[in-house]
């Protein structure tokens, strides 16, 4: 699915739960500019089609979104952007997200340079906004 320029998708065999990648993603592209205050997201209703995913996948990864302050829903006329995330809430979310990694990096039995070889080379490999 494609948002403002910008690709989301779910990963379905992954662990994590797709409201939780769907409200990462969205949270990310906030936090990094990419979808600016003001911005309408899509309807529940396309996005769970758009994303093969049921309708109260996407309501509650809205929620959540509305809940950490970053989106606003009104009935009616949809889900829209509210604010750019704070330098403090930028860095409380990498931290919680190198947190979640480091513990997949020990569950998988990696050594810490392989680790950050696979950030490394996944920062290098994303497209810069």
């Amino acid at each position: 699915m494609t948002t403002h320029g910008t690709l989301v998708t779910v990963n379905h065999a992954s662990p994590v739960p797709p409201y939780e990648q769907l409200r990462s993603q969205l949270a990310d592209l906030i936090s990094v500019g990419r979808l600016v205050q003001g911005a309408k997201l899509p309807s529940v209703r396309q996005l769970a089609s758009d994303l093969g995913l049921a309708n109260n996948t996407v309501v509650r990864a809205y929620r959540e979104l509305e809940s950490a302050g970053l989106v606003s829903t009104r009935r009616g006329s949809g889900t829209r952007v509210v604010a750019l995330p704070s330098g403090a809430e930028v860095k409380t979310r990498l931290a919680e997200h190198a947190s979640a990694f480091a513990s997949s990096v020990r569950q998988l039995g990696a050594t810490d340079e392989e680790a950050l070889a696979a950030v490394r080379h996944a920062l290098a490999s994303r497209e810069l906004p």
